[in-house]
């Protein structure tokens, strides 16, 4: 248990820190596509932002700041009326954990609400850290009912669907009553449980890595370091102190949504309705099968929508296109930025439901 590079009052991580040698992108990819590894095994070395690339965060912050307040204004609105007394916020390490923080200070300082904030680790066909969720449950003895669990943004919705799976049947094991649904700012494909916006817009958080999300990298549960009883791992960049923006990322968008609550931002707009979500289901289903007719994207997992995971696609795999709505939009510069230092072809396409996509390039041709 460690705060990362965050305030301890901000967040607890429950990962264990190991050191896990990093493999190259390509040999991580080809392991994965192979069935030799799951994913989650292993991981590559995280480069530190550029100069430049930094530059491109921090224009997409000013631009995109007031829209992020208002959202998490409406979130931490939805979070009030679901819950009674104290408020257990758990994020998904690690695109989750920044909005924990938020979410949790704005619940204390704008709703007068109690809050303590866990980051866990969730991996798809994996689960939630059981070790993790028993530690709040039981050794810190948080009520099930006052569970909330946050992630930043949704894609297709692989881990909204994991964590409702999981946390269904841990309720079942447990006889406990925790809420399966999944709270996000952005949700893409109609599949959270309660979103602030439907809308693929840049959050500002997405673009980066470690240095926004408190030094910690992505989980990691690979057998040869996590025993039983261990939490999840992580690894922790302790190197890059020197450029980390987590603190002040967060402190500076809690800046903006005082200013929003003070404007009365905070009672502008509900979040996503049902059939809103549906529509959004829909066009998800639509754009799959185009993918597989258009392009011969026939596994969906090669296929990564929005702005958030196209980002992850550009940083942590191998990408063989990316698919922009509008070359000449600003919340895509990042990832034309990113395209071209990885020579990756980028190709805009106006019907594009979202403002990006990816799609992961096939081992076959590695």
């Amino acid at each position: 248990m460690f705060s990362g590079s965050y305030l301890r009052e901000d967040v607890t991580f429950l990962l264990k820190v190991i050191d896990l040698p990093p493999l190259d992108i390509a040999e991580k990819e080809r392991l994965i596509q192979s069935g030799q590894r799951h994913y989650s095994e292993m991981i590559s070395w995280e480069a530190p932002p550029s100069s430049a690339y930094l530059a491109l965060f921090h224009e997409a912050f000013q631009e995109n700041r007031g829209r992020l307040a208002e959202d998490l204004l409406r979130l931490a609105r939805a979070v009030d009326a679901g819950r009674r007394g104290d408020v257990t916020i758990v994020s998904l390490a690690r695109a989750g954990t920044p909005i924990g923080v938020l979410l949790a200070r704005i619940l204390r300082r704008h709703f007068h609400r109690e809050a303590a904030h866990y980051s866990v680790s969730i991996i798809r066909d994996r689960g939630i850290d059981e070790v993790a969720l028993r530690h709040i449950l039981e050794e810190d003895g948080r009520s099930p009912e006052s569970v909330v669990f946050v992630d930043g943004w949704t894609g297709k919705g692989v881990i909204a669907r994991e964590l409702d799976r999981f946390v269904r049947a841990y309720n079942r094991r447990h006889g406990v009553s925790l809420d399966p649904q999944l709270y996000v700012v952005a949700d893409i494909a109609g599949v959270s449980g309660v979103a602030a916006t439907g809308a693929d817009y840049l959050i500002p958080s997405s673009i980066l890595n470690a240095v926004v999300s408190g030094l910690v990298s992505r989980s990691i549960l690979n057998d040869r370091y996590i025993g039983e009883g261990d939490f999840h791992g992580c690894l922790f960049y302790e190197e890059y102190a020197p450029m980390d923006l987590s603190r002040w990322f967060v402190d500076a968008v809690a800046d903006e949504v005082a200013r929003c609550y003070d404007e009365g931002g905070e009672a502008n707009g509900v979040c996503l309705s049902e059939a809103a979500k549906e529509r959004l289901r829909r066009g998800n289903r639509a754009f799959l099968d185009q993918c597989a007719r258009e392009y011969g994207m026939e596994n969906p997992d090669h296929i990564k929508v929005g702005i958030g995971e196209t980002t992850r696609v550009l940083l942590r795999r191998v990408p063989g296109r990316i698919l922009v709505q509008n070359r000449e939009d600003r919340s895509v510069r990042h990832l034309v930025h990113l395209a071209g230092e990885k020579g990756v072809p980028v190709e805009e396409a106006a019907e594009l439901p979202y403002a990006a996509a990816a799609f992961i390039r096939s081992v076959k041709t590695l």
